[in-house]
Parts: structure tokens; C-alpha cells; sequence
């Protein structure tokens, strides 16, 4: 309103989780969707596995882990951020592999700690040396593991955007697969680190009986540990995930990011794809008529003959690359459809942990102390600390000078 701008031209946007900008009825995004259709949303799929494992601890509350703070080293039982699936994983880790040590901790704060401390040291202990944290444990790093290779490949600043997407169709596949196959291993790696370290296997044909911890739930239908472990924990918590997966990675997000990729010019145009992007221009039909989309094959077929042929264009390695080259050639005049549809493709957020490092940037920058910082200054600060690797380049001489060109100072800096 500010800029007279119309929501009807909005053409891309992206938000955090939030139900108030992802809802499906009254959040931002569906508001603008509903004034302009082709303002397609990309939530950053990095935050969207992430908030895969936070259903599922909300769902399931065999799977909600406390965790303490810690420094960020190597070996620490540091604190999961909720925005880091990583992080998560790596204390699993940590906690399998230090499970020993954390022990031995906890019995010597209980030795030389006050009454309080002392309570909360047994009743840790007591939790670590239960077959059911081990149990949910053992399950969780089995899952994470899956899933890390997915989370790696959405973190990536390069990323193959086809690549990333079949990642997320492999980890559906091994996390039935673990469902399916995989309950026997689980038990076995479960029962070993229990009879190493001396933690009770219950009888899987006796009654479940509920941990101290959550006996203020009230007592459940009496069911047996086998059915307890195997259907309301091992294929409850599966479950939870690939549902999760499916709900959050939709199939209008994929084949979006998908088609977008068909313009990589990496490798002399190796991913061009005239079907792809026949099929991406359909996304906005704003701007290309069903008369401009019958002919788009036939566009897109003389600009990439064109475009292989001319040799200022054989070592680009990405769109703004592309763009500029187009401009800088003209031939985005020749090729106006496509050079719109290749504008369109960069207006869309990219689906990388970058969007979602703007926010932790944000935090950061605008801080308790910092709270009534107005907009402008906020701007030229979230820039600076967001691309800090391009002003560290920046000659201190050159901020110098032009900080005193500002205005007339009594004193040269």
C-alpha cells in the first residue's frame, strides 16, 4: 500500500511455519493466494523436516526428550535448537556414545549435591536406565539417520534441486522400509546396549506398566509390552514421520522446484527440459495465455538451439548468470516468453536453510536490548550481518571515507 503496489502481481512468497502466515484458511499465504493465484508459496524445506520431528514428538509422547544446555563442542550434550534438525541428531549421538560418562556424572552430583540437586540426579538416572528411553533412543537415531542424508542435501547453498527431491522420495522408501523390515534389528541393537549396561528387559509377553514419570497421565488399557514397544512406539512413531513427510513436501512445491531446475544452464543446458518448463509456465497463467502456452515448446525449442550455439553462454553456472548474459546479448528481447518465464523462476524464494537463517539473523541483530530499532536501521544492519562475507572485503579506509563524505565533520576521521 506504502509503494502502490497490487497484491495481484504478487508472483512468489515464503514465511516460516507459523499457522498465522502457513494457515490454510485466514494465514498470510493463503490470503495472497486467494487475491493472486501465481504467488506461489516455497517454505524452506530445510524448516519444513525440521517441523517433521516436531509433530512427532507433539504426537507421540514416548518421543519427547528434555534436554539440557551445553557448549557447542564436538562431544557435548548441547541443546537441540528447534529450527536445527542437525542438532537433534547429533545429540542422540552424543548421548549413546557418552551414555557411560553421563552417568557417571549424574552419580557424582548426587554424591556431593544438595537434597534438590540429588533428587533431580536419581531421577535422571532412573529415566537413562530404562529399557524405554533406551528403547525410543535407539529408534530415534535410527530415523534421524535416514532422514540425515535428506537434511544435508536441503542445506546445501548448491544444491541440485532434482537431487534434493528424490532425497526426500528415498527417505520415504527407507523409513517404510524400517517399518516393514526393520523391528527385529531394532530389538537386537536395543537388547545389547541394554545387557551392556545392565538395564532390565522386560518380558514382551508380560503387561505394560507405565514409567513413574508419566503415571499422572492416568493408567492406559492394559496391553502387553510387545504391543506397547512394537505398535504404540516402533510403527506409531514411523508412522507419524512419513505422514509428516508427505503432508509438509507437497507435490505442487516438488514438481514446482523441479521444473525450475530444467533452466540450470550448468553444463551447457545438460537439465533443459521443454517439457519441464512447458509444464511451469501452466503455473502462471497471468502472464502466458492458452494461446502463448500452445506455442511455448516451439519457444523454448529456438531459444535453447540459439542459445547452445552461441558461445557466450557455454560457461554459465546459474540463473543470474543466465540473465545477465541474456541482457547483456539482447537476446532477452529475442526470447521475451521465456526470458519472462526465467524472471518468474527468480522471484520465487529459494527452498534452502538461507530463508530460515534470515530469521535467526533477525534475532540476533534485533535483541532485547536493541528492541526500538526502527526499520531502516534494522535493513542496513540485517544487511550487513547477513552478507557479511562480501563486506568483509570492504576496505576499512573506504567506510572511513565515505562515513566522512556524509556531511561536514570538525574533525577528519
Amino acid at each position: 500500500m506504502e509503494h502502490s503496489l497490487s497484491f495481484s502481481r504478487v508472483r512468489g512468497q515464503g514465511y516460516d511455519g507459523a499457522s498465522n502466515m502457513q494457515g490454510a484458511i485466514n494465514g498470510l499465504k493463503t490470503l495472497i493466494l486467494n487475491e493472486s493465484p501465481s504467488a506461489h508459496c516455497v517454505h524452506c524445506f530445510t524448516h519444513q523436516l525440521q517441523l517433521t520431528l516436531v509433530a512427532v514428538a507433539k504426537k507421540n509422547a514416548d518421543c519427547e526428550l528434555e534436554s539440557g544446555s551445553g557448549l557447542n563442542q564436538e562431544l557435548s550434550l548441547s541443546r537441540p535448537g528447534d529450527t536445527r534438525w542437525g542438532s537433534h541428531f547429533k545429540t542422540i549421538l552424543n548421548v549413546l556414545n557418552l551414555y557411560p560418562t553421563i552417568l557417571e556424572s549424574l552419580d557424582a552430583i548426587g554424591d556431593v549435591s544438595d537434597s534438590v540437586d540429588r533428587n533431580r540426579a536419581e531421577s535422571l538416572t532412573h529415566l537413562l536406565m530404562s529399557f524405554d528411553f533406551i528403547f525410543v533412543a535407539h529408534l530415534m537415531k535410527s530415523i534421524f539417520a535416514i532422514t540425515n542424508e535428506l537434511n544435508l542435501a536441503l542445506q546445501r547453498s548448491d544444491q541440485d534441486i532434482v537431487n534434493a527431491m528424490k532425497m526426500v522420495d528415498v527417505t520415504k522408501i527407507n523409513l517404510q522400509n524400517l517399518r516393514n523390515d526393520g523391528w527385529d534389528i531394532h530389538m537386537s541393537k536395543v537388547t545389547l546396549f541394554a545387557i551392556k549396561y545392565g538395564i532390565e528387559t522386560p518380558d514382551m509377553e508380560e503387561k505394560y506398566v507405565l514409567p513413574d514419570r508419566r503415571k499422572f497421565h492416568g493408567n492406559r488399557s492394559q496391553v502387553t509390552n510387545l504391543h506397547h514397544f512394537r505398535v504404540e512406539v516402533f510403527l506409531s512413531v514411523i508412522d507419524l514421520q512419513l505422514q509428516e513427510l508427505e503432508n509438509r513436501f507437497n507435490e505442487v512445491s516438488k514438481e514446482l522446484l523441479v521444473c525450475m531446475s530444467s533452466f540450470n544452464p550448468a553444463n551447457q543446458f545438460s537439465a533443459f527440459d521443454i517439457a519441464k518448463l512447458t509444464r511451469l509456465a501452466e503455473f502462471y497463467p497471468t502472464e502466458f495465455s492458452t494461446v502463448e502456452l500452445s506455442f511455448m515448446e516451439d519457444s523454448l525449442q529456438n531459444f535453447i538451439v540459439d542459445i547452445r550455439s552461441d558461445g557466450r553462454f557455454s560457461m554459465l553456472k546459474n540463473l543470474i548468470e543466465l540473465s545477465m548474459k541474456l541482457v547483456e546479448t539482447g537476446k532477452h528481447e529475442t526470447h521475451s516468453r521465456v526470458y519472462l518465464l526465467l524472471k518468474l523462476v527468480l522471484l520465487l524464494p529459494v527452498a534452502t536453510a538461507s530463508v530460515e537463517r534470515v530469521f535467526s539473523g533477525m534475532n540476533t541483530i534485533k535483541s532485547k536490548l536493541r528492541s526500538t530499532m526502527g526499520d531502516q536501521l534494522l535493513n542496513d544492519c540485517l544487511v550487513t550481518y547477513i552478507e557479511k562475507d562480501l563486506f568483509l572485503k570492504v576496505r576499512l579506509d573506504d567506510i572511513v571515507a565515505q562515513f566522512q563524505n556524509m556531511k561536514t565533520r570538525r574533525e577528519q576521521l
